[in-house]
């Protein structure tokens, strides 16, 4: 009990301190973190509108697919791109394994569904008497579309925030594809299972409290945010 004290203590010293490794590793996270997640919001939201605004042949095995792919497993995504980047395949001249550009890849990958599913859903409970009134107030599909995203913006706001918590706290990709390179690559997550294989608990600590601090403001908005979309 005394060591997981004075681990915890020694931790949240190195954390306040402001060190330059912890520093470095919690900057790389956040980097690709919200690159993946931005350019999945650009892809997922468009994706997700188009879905929830068409009607079309097979659109309920279409979301059905995508609520699956939410569970997809960080690992599997991380092959899966492997399978493209390592340098004897169809992208290998890119020289992008082992690079924060392959893991912001992956991550995308792993989260666009999220946005989508989560966009669908946002635009779904909306009441059709929007678009009803907009078309008869004389917008166009672009000015109606532009209208259900205003009073959808919670919901997709949540949908964006959800994207970055699940990219924030994955270790999978960005240890597949990572590599986990001091200084690069090496994240939040992957930092902590290599202190823990080390036995250096203290950084460890202080990178996962670093995470849950995150983790907690992170849902706390996106409550707030589901809260106002209510």
């Amino acid at each position: 009990m005394d060591f997981l004290l004075d681990s915890l203590l020694s931790a949240i010293l190195l954390a306040i301190s402001l060190d330059p490794e912890l520093l470095t590793i919690v900057g790389v996270s956040l980097k690709v973190s919200s690159s993946s997640t931005f350019i999945a919001s650009l892809i997922g939201i468009p994706f997700g509108f188009l879905i929830a605004f068409s009607t079309f042949k097979g659109k309920r095995v279409l979301i059905t697919c995508l609520n699956t792919l939410l569970a997809l497993p960080t690992v599997t995504v991380g092959l899966l791109v492997y399978s493209f980047i390592s340098r004897r395949s169809i992208l290998g001249a890119w020289d992008l394994l082992y690079t924060q550009e392959a893991i912001i890849i992956g991550q995308t990958i792993l989260i666009v569904p999220l946005v989508a599913t989560y966009t669908i859903s946002a635009i779904s409970r909306l009441d059709d008497r929007y678009r009803k009134t907009a078309l008869t107030l004389g917008a166009n599909r672009v000015q109606t579309a532009f209208v259900i995203l205003r009073e959808a913006r919670f919901g997709i706001a949540a949908a964006v925030i959800a994207a970055f918590g699940r990219v924030i706290s994955e270790v999978g990709i960005s240890m597949m594809i990572g590599g986990n390179a001091k200084g690069f690559t090496r994240t939040i997550t992957t930092a902590m299972a290599l202190e823990y294989d080390k036995g250096e608990f203290i950084l460890a600590i202080a990178l996962g409290f670093i995470l849950l601090s995150l983790s907690f403001g992170i849902n706390i908005i996106f409550n707030f945010v589901q809260g106002k979309g209510s």
